[in-house]
């Protein structure tokens, strides 16, 4: 039986028979019966790739002449163990230091092109062997996955790599690949200090540039401000008011607080002329009001300015609050005297 990658080829010998040529017929026990694959075949070979890859299977061969039959001739063959593991395919590409390789497992006969070898056997795994070109030290490596990397190598140095499959829990190897050699490039390792200063300078480049956005931003934001809404500022007479701090305390402190309503002195005003009339009637006619139409005559200037009352002394008892008391008074009801005289009379 000649068996790889489940491709289940049963082949003999011919006898030597002088009479003509012979003919094969094969069979594989199933079912407590024999079916038969090839039947009076003049070839020397059977293909049995059909058979389950599970379970023991016995074969048997005849050669056949006319009504004569030759005796069966039987083998036992089970495919998962019996056959043989092909070679894996390899994929190598050479970097400075390291050579970077993908292997695919052999694919299975009669079955679908994604099904590997790998997929039958649970404990697959690569063996791997490299060594320089020109040199007989070997090195192996074993690999779990599909894909490996081989690190600190010679720069300008042409290596060489083979693959097979192996199967530890059955302590089962397979056919070795064809020989793959690569060359490798030079070394352009950047080294990690100039790794580390070229981050740092990005960083602070970065941080420029949005500084200066920024910056740029706030320019025109303000000049855009400025543009559509000029700001107003106050005029020079009161600039100069509140630039003394003692006026702008008393500004603060003559506001009145929130929540408290306004107070107001109450203020008489009594001209001279309503004394006089008590004592000159006569005279009294003369400040009414015409008759007829027309305004009212306003007083005179003089008769205003001597229309405000002396105002009567304070007793010598009075203490010294009613008198302070008394003199602002006093100077309130000269200033509304001066300007009432310039309004017309009621």
């Amino acid at each position: 039986m000649n068996s790889v990658n489940f491709k289940n080829i049963l082949q003999w010998v011919s006898p030597a028979f002088t009479r003509g040529n012979l003919t094969f017929t094969a069979q594989y026990h199933s079912y407590k019966k024999f079916q038969e694959v090839c039947k009076s075949t003049a070839s020397t070979e059977c293909d049995f790739s059909n058979l389950s890859k599970y379970g023991d299977h016995t074969l048997r061969v005849r050669a056949e002449f006319a009504d004569e039959q030759s005796d069966w001739v039987n083998i036992t063959f089970c495919p998962v163990d019996d056959t043989i593991i092909g070679p894996p395919a390899v994929h190598v590409e050479a970097l400075a230091d390291s050579l970077q390789m993908r292997f695919l497992a052999p694919k299975l006969e009669n079955e679908p092109y994604t099904w590997t070898m790998r997929k039958i056997y649970d404990s697959w795994v690569y063996n791997v062997q490299f060594w320089k070109n020109g040199t007989d030290e070997k090195f192996q490596v074993t690999v779990q996955y599909d894909f490996e990397t081989i690190r600190n190598l010679e720069p300008w140095t042409t290596y060489c790599i083979q693959v097979r499959g192996f199967l530890p829990d059955r302590n089962k190897t397979g056919e070795w690949s064809a020989p793959v050699c690569e060359r490798t490039a030079e070394d352009d390792t950047t080294p990690s200090w100039l790794v580390a200063f070229i981050l740092i300078v990005s960083v602070f480049v970065v941080l420029l540039v949005l500084l200066g956005c920024f910056a740029l931003l706030w320019y025109v934001y303000k000049k855009t401000k400025y543009t559509f809404s000029p700001g107003s500022s106050l005029p020079q007479h009161l600039k100069e008011f509140l630039g003394h701090p003692h006026h702008g305390t008393l500004l603060v402190f003559s506001f009145p607080l929130s929540g408290e309503s306004e107070v107001f002195d109450k203020l008489s005003v009594i001209t001279e002329s309503s004394e006089n009339s008590k004592q000159n009637p006569g005279d009294n006619c003369s400040l009414e009001a015409p008759s007829g139409p027309g305004p009212p005559e306003l007083p005179s200037k003089e008769e205003t300015y001597s229309a405000v009352p002396t105002d009567p002394p304070l007793p010598e008892s009075a203490s010294e609050g009613d008198q302070q008391d008394h003199l602002s008074k006093h100077q309130i009801y000269n200033s509304q005297t001066v300007d009432l005289s310039r309004q017309p009379e009621d």
